[in-house]
């Protein structure tokens, strides 16, 4: 297991030279109460094997746009997310895009693909699931209730000791720790945008079966979310899933070297 760096710019957008920029873009997209700094180095070391540009976007209410209110539907926050492409990136929209996404992003990609066909190539769906096809139990397992409880009333600082736990097999990393720490200081999510993210999540439901390419990557060890539920997703998708043996919900974090060559090979 790979955990890697926490060397990123703050938008995480990998263009690595004039031929990269000319490809078809990457669009990475992070689930709850997450930002596009937390992919650390992951867009850099993808953006350097694809040789094509590795861009990111972070949702109303985390990030660079925590100070905006966050959608409380999984097609809403999929809506703004389409604004904040066309507004952030004008240069790729005559391009679709490659969308690799974690937990709730995959649900807002999937989304995404359904109202937008046109405008998405290939899905890569990290440790994510849709109601309808898992029960409540296995795409938030019970163990972690209280955990995300005492993470909505305690400070950012213990609330990160307490996504970690949730999110990482691996032993806590003080460095990386501190980064997350430091960044929930400089760009909070309210408590508000956190209950809204969570109720859309919840009630994210599959509609249909977009027409792209897609490949679901699972952990089995996941302390977060059951494996069960990218099994059912991708029993519904008629998609190949990929599982990882060891990591936990933050793949990306845990084995970013095993992730790159899973979507390179796609």
């Amino acid at each position: 297991m790979e955990m890697t760096s926490i060397q990123n710019p703050w938008h995480n957008e990998a263009h690595n030279s004039a031929q990269a920029q000319a490809q078809p873009p990457v669009l990475l997209l992070r689930g709850l109460l997450r930002e596009s700094r937390h992919w650390l180095n992951f867009p850099n070391e993808l953006a350097n094997t694809l040789q094509r540009p590795v861009l990111s976007l972070d949702l109303p209410g985390c990030g660079a746009l925590h100070q905006q209110r966050s959608a409380s539907t999984v097609p809403a926050l999929r809506a703004q997310l389409q604004a904040q492409w066309q507004l952030r990136y004008p240069e790729y929209q005559q391009k679709n895009v490659d969308v690799v996404a974690i937990s709730m992003g995959g649900m807002l990609a999937l989304d995404w693909a359904f109202a937008a066909p046109s405008q998405i190539k290939s899905l890569t769906l990290i440790n994510s699931s849709s109601a309808g096809l898992s029960p409540l139990w296995q795409r938030f397992k019970p163990q972690n209730y209280l955990n995300v409880l005492q993470a909505l009333v305690t400070s950012s600082h213990q609330r990160e000791q307490l996504i970690w736990q949730m999110t990482v097999n691996s032993p806590i990393n003080p460095p990386i720790l501190a980064k997350w720490q430091q960044w929930a200081k400089e760009c909070p999510v309210t408590r508000a945008n956190a209950l809204r993210q969570l109720w859309a999540a919840s009630r994210f439901r599959i509609s249909a079966i977009p027409s792209c390419p897609i490949q679901i990557l699972s952990s089995v060890q996941d302390p977060l979310v059951s494996s069960a539920c990218s099994q059912a997703l991708a029993d519904k998708l008629q998609a190949p899933i990929f599982s990882h043996a060891t990591a936990g919900h933050d793949l990306p974090l845990e084995d970013s070297e095993w992730l790159v060559s899973k979507i390179s090979e796609f």
